[in-house]
């Protein structure tokens, strides 16, 4: 994602800076958001007209970024530096002053034209930190012109060193900026350029990847990405799948196995049919979904936002009352000390920091997910999960591995395993569960033919009903009592009943192994104090039999869905703040009512939409990693919260002149300037620190 910006001060008032290159005139036709207030949005480049930050491009590109800005800031910055110097030595030296003046002047008015443009703009629309800035340097400038006239003492060299350090700010806030988006430019980066179609008479061609259609018959030779997502049709294989689940060990791939597109072929060569290609892509939703995140803004931003609406006008409040007071009762000479001090006060308030301190955690922390796997919908969801201190998990698809296989068939009396398992496939075919996929795969693997249903039904947690051949079948739940369906619920399988007009016809057990990640993540939530529960609607036999392998010790069993939301809600009565994880349909109630609703990747779409986090590889190990992103991100954001409150609380007091009347220190307005753009650069450094976090 391109971090960067083209302002206002990039057209026609820049006063001899060059046009804008063609790529950025592309990027215009683009939407622009500012990082700090993501409600605005704008056609084309520009300047938030809250903040006065450049604005970025909302949709991420992997290359081409529009740096014009930050090219714009340098020019301006090394011009600013090469001027400053003569300014100061000069004021130093009190020598010259017309010569100060015409040195500083191209600083101030052509180095410094950007402020003044955005400066003059918060008048209009609202005051915001240019205001300080254009007011603070106007100030000095405008002085030391009429010092000179009448003789007096000038001081053009705060003016031009303001502006210096200013621009130097900028210039480093924007390349931190532009860091923030490493993450997500990494992930558009990984998808491949070409593929390979194999058309319908075999012959193969090499094509763009924007020419790929679903439906479309591609091969991947070894070591190459997958170019879309689609499904195995020939070869075997195995793919590194880390790009989607943040986990190195490659996954074998056969035929009727699904593929991720620019996740990485192994040593095999495979056929696969594209499915969803372009914009229905995972890697092209999790960049959308990444890039909405980066955008929100988290509950703990209300606070910043409240301040910082009523501070510009308290520090220009501030200012004028501090030259007030220096002139009419300060030392000598009394206008000069009042200036001083005033500009001092307006240049280093800046509220910048205030207003980055939540947004750039926040765009590094879901880059920096997105890469382990994990995708954040919003700031909230960031926040919310880093209180959380119960995890609730269902068993089927979440805590095992989402591939159950059938283990066993018990026929009644009058029918056969084979007409059994047929019936149930044939019902199970409109169904997106992993227990209906299990019995549909046993059902091919034995060569027998699925039948067409009719009128499907999905009664959620009763099981699946349909016609067949005339035939009303039913698939749910199977009741207890029979010795061998207890026997292998002990074993942890599932065993569902087979019901043919409303006549019993016998029982399908299913196991599902547990995901090899699920025995750690709970042992790692465990240890850090979080409460594990395991919620499903299965048996309590096959649940505790499964509990016990993963070590969670508390189990609710045997519960409808509409009841696993009540599950939820009585432990939110309790005072517990409660994650729940699912995949299915059925465990979609229960995720929305969660303070944070956790969906597995690999789970439905109805669970994914409900859910405020998912997990992409729909491995419990991003769990734990979201969990530990979480609570690190909120760390961050209330050391810059706390940095940036500190530093205005201290800064204003210092610059209006505390220390003078014990000291006789008087804060210099180019220290000043430095403070404030440090402070912003401190703030966005900070952030940047979640890079590098281990999960």
């Amino acid at each position: 994602m391109s971090f960067t910006s083209t302002s206002a001060e990039h057209g026609p008032c820049c006063h001899g800076d060059a046009p804008r290159p063609a790529a950025a005139h592309a990027a215009g036709s683009s939407e622009y958001t500012c990082p700090m207030h993501p409600q605005v949005r704008r056609a084309g480049p520009g300047t938030c007209p809250i903040c006065g930050m450049g604005l970025e491009p909302v949709a991420p590109q992997a290359g081409g970024e529009d740096d014009s800005e930050l090219r714009a800031m340098t020019r301006r910055l090394w011009v600013a530096a090469m001027l400053s110097i003569p300014v100061v030595a000069l004021g130093m030296a009190e020598r010259w002053p017309w010569v100060q003046a015409a040195v500083a002047t191209p600083v101030v008015l052509w180095c410094g034209w950007p402020f003044f443009v955005r400066g003059w703009r918060s008048l209009r629309q609202q005051l915001n930190m240019f205001t300080l800035i254009a007011l603070g340097v106007a100030a000095a400038y405008l002085f030391s012109l009429g010092a000179l006239a009448l003789g007096g003492a000038v001081y053009f060299e705060p003016a031009a060193v303001i502006v210096t350090l200013v621009l130097l700010g900028q210039v480093l806030e924007l390349g931190a900026r532009r860091q923030t988006g490493a993450a997500i430019r990494a992930l558009l980066r990984l998808q491949p350029a070409r593929a390979v179609r194999i058309g319908p008479d075999g012959v193969e061609q090499e094509l763009a990847l924007d020419a790929v259609r679903a439906g479309d018959r591609l091969r991947v030779r070894p070591g190459e990405k997958i170019p879309v997502d689609g499904s195995v049709e020939d070869g075997a294989s195995s793919v590194d799948e880390s790009m989607l689940t943040g986990e190195p060990m490659p996954v074998a791939k056969a035929a009727g196995d699904r593929v991720t597109g620019a996740t990485v072929n192994g040593t095999g060569t495979l056929v696969m049919r594209a499915e969803q290609v372009g914009e229905a892509t995972v890697l092209a939703r999790i960049v959308r979904s990444v890039a909405e995140a980066q955008r929100s803004r988290a509950p703990v931003q209300k606070l910043a936002d409240t301040v910082s609406g009523y501070f510009v006008p308290a520090v220009v409040a501030a200012a004028a009352i501090t030259f007030a007071i220096w002139a009419g009762v300060g030392p000598e000479p009394r206008w000069a000390h009042a200036l001083v001090t005033a500009v001092a006060v307006l240049i280093i308030a800046c509220p910048c920091a205030l207003g980055l301190a939540t947004p750039m955690a926040v765009m590094v922390a879901s880059g920096k997910g997105a890469q382990a796997g994990v995708l954040f919908r919003d700031a909230e969801a960031i926040e919310r999960l880093s209180r959380v201190d119960t995890v609730v998990l269902d068993k089927t698809g979440t805590l095992t591995e989402g591939r159950p296989a059938v283990v066993a068939l018990g026929a009644a009396q009058g029918w056969d395993e084979a007409r059994l398992l047929q019936l149930a496939a044939a019902v199970e075919a409109g169904s997106e569960h992993p227990l209906g996929r299990a019995i549909r795969v046993a059902a091919r693997e034995r060569g027998l033919a699925i039948e067409a249903a009719a009128g499907f039904l999905a009664v959620p947690g009763a099981g699946v009903e349909a016609e067949v051949g005339g035939r009303e079948v039913r698939v749910g739940p199977a009741p207890s009592g029979d010795d061998s369906i207890e026997d292998w619920r002990r074993r942890g399988a599932t065993v569902i009943a087979v019901e043919v007009d409303q006549s019993w016809a016998g029982w399908i057990a299913i196991a599902d192994r547990p995901r090899p990640s699920a025995p750690a993540a709970v042992r790692n939530l465990q240890r850090a104090g979080v409460r594990v529960v395991m919620l499903t609607g299965d048996h309590r036999a096959t649940a505790e039999a499964v509990a016990h392998e993963l070590g969670i010790h508390e189990v609710i069993a045997e519960v409808r869905p509409e009841a696993k939301r009540a599950v939820i809600e009585r432990l939110q009565r309790q005072g517990r703040r409660v994650a729940m994880a699912g995949d299915g349909i059925n465990d979609a109630p229960a995720l929305a009512q969660a303070d944070v609703g956790i969906a597995m990747g690999t789970g439905t779409d109805v669970a994914i939409e409900s859910a405020a986090v998912t997990l992409a590889g729909g491995d419990l190990a991003g769990l734990v990693r979201a969990w530990r992103l979480s609570r690190k991100t909120m760390g961050n954001i209330r050391q810059n919260l706390f940095f940036a409150f500190v530093y205005n609380a201290a800064g204003v007091p210092l610059a209006a002149g505390a220390l003078y009347p014990a000291f006789g220190l008087l804060l210099n307005p180019m220290i000043a300037a430095a403070a404030m753009s440090l402070s912003s650069v401190s703030v966005i450094g900070n952030a940047l620190r979640l890079r590098g976090t281990r999960l």
